[in-house]
């Protein structure tokens, strides 16, 4: 993997995040509407775009490593946007570890067909996956546009 592949790897991961967030936007209101098939379809879809983040997330910072010594861009933001920065990032790490298994629990309960158990885990699945999702978009936006490194 070349470093002018690697520039272009965090755009595409904020675009896989943005895609899943509005996948799971849509899927939610299908379902409000009735539109199961619908829903259906966007929630797997969802599941797709996150799942192809994860790998190109993985792969962008395991080349990153191997190419420049370090997995990480350091934030250049001071002060109370750091703060603010390090709070959204720290939320967004923390609650990304728990939305792959819970994804994979209400999905499989929606597999198996089992609704109700299903939909008391998707009140809690949707809002942080969506979180996390979100927050992965400003996260990229934070880093490489508002504070670019040098």
């Amino acid at each position: 993997m070349k470093v002018i592949e690697l520039t272009y790897m965090p755009a595409i991961n904020a675009g896989l995040n943005a895609t899943s967030a509005v996948l799971l936007t849509a899927g939610y209101v299908c379902i409000r509407q009735g539109r199961v098939t619908a829903h259906k379809t966007c929630m797997l879809s969802a599941f797709a775009t996150s799942t192809l983040f994860l790998i190109c997330y993985l792969a962008y910072h395991i080349g990153r490593q191997r190419i420049t010594g370090s997995a990480h861009v350091e934030f250049r933001g001071e002060g109370a946007v750091r703060v603010l920065y390090l709070t959204i990032l720290l939320s967004h790490i923390l609650l990304a570890f728990s939305v792959l298994p819970l994804s994979l629990t209400t999905l499989y309960r929606a597999y198996r067909q089992q609704f109700d158990r299903h939909r008391r885990i998707a009140r809690w699945t949707l809002p942080i996956w969506l979180y996390v999702s979100v927050t992965g978009v400003v996260v990229y936006w934070m880093l490489y546009k508002l504070y670019p490194s040098a």
